[in-house]
């Protein structure tokens, strides 16, 4: 029996990066159906001081980007990669960049349940494929009743303050830690890997993994 490796991934679900990251990932677990690896996603907001109902995509572009053509230019290579994994992104769909706090306790919610990974997808799906307001809480509460959550529990916890503190402080703590962008992948909770890393990375990384765990109890 393969000895498990914790894999924790500080992600944001309106990072394009950390979508494509987890395709590629997908992919790579996948291929080795008896990976090692046990899954916990952690906050991290690209716009810590995103106002709580989000603004305007574009207007939010044109001032992160200096205008139209530095928004474009800067998301080219995001619209290459994510064709070249098959994934097809609704970048003219989007109205609003939300506000990811409560995205983010939905996550949180949703591991308690075991189906934070149900929960990343439905988000990303949610966002980039549907072009839906995923700081929206109707939005939220119909994500979670997708994946098999009880959507008026959802909808009242995220009215409260429920974790709201808990949430920043993590997000907070991981800035402390020196994680400076997302998608942060760390294995073991040793090896930090950043970045959308290609499946052939993970395989090779789940294999090494799974020789030395051999060679372990061999010994």
């Amino acid at each position: 029996m393969t000895q498990t490796v914790k894999l924790d991934i500080l992600s944001d679900p309106i990072c394009p990066w950390c979508y494509i990251g987890k395709t590629h990932l997908d992919k790579a677990l996948a291929a080795v159906p008896d990976h090692p690896f046990v899954i916990e996603w952690h906050p991290f907001q690209l716009n810590p001081d995103m106002a709580p109902e989000g603004m305007d995509r574009r207007e939010y572009l044109e001032r992160k980007f200096g205008g139209k053509d530095g928004a474009v230019k800067a998301y080219a290579p995001v619209v290459e990669h994510a064709e070249n994994a098959g994934l097809s992104i609704d970048f003219e769909g989007m109205k609003r960049t939300p506000n990811t706090l409560d995205a983010h306790r939905l996550i949180h919610w949703a591991g308690i349940e075991s189906k934070q990974n149900e929960a990343v997808d439905a988000l990303f799906q949610a966002y980039f494929v549907e072009a839906r307001d995923i700081g929206d809480h109707e939005v939220l509460a119909d994500i979670a009743d997708g994946i098999g959550m009880d959507a008026a529990v959802v909808l009242k916890l995220l009215k409260s303050d429920a974790d709201r503190e808990d949430i920043r402080n993590r997000d907070a703590h991981s800035r402390q830690m020196g994680v400076n962008s997302v998608p942060t992948y760390i294995v073991a909770n040793q090896h930090a890997v950043p970045g959308a890393q290609p499946p052939e990375l993970w395989q090779k990384v789940i294999g090494e993994i799974m020789s030395q765990t051999e060679t372990s109890s061999a010994d």
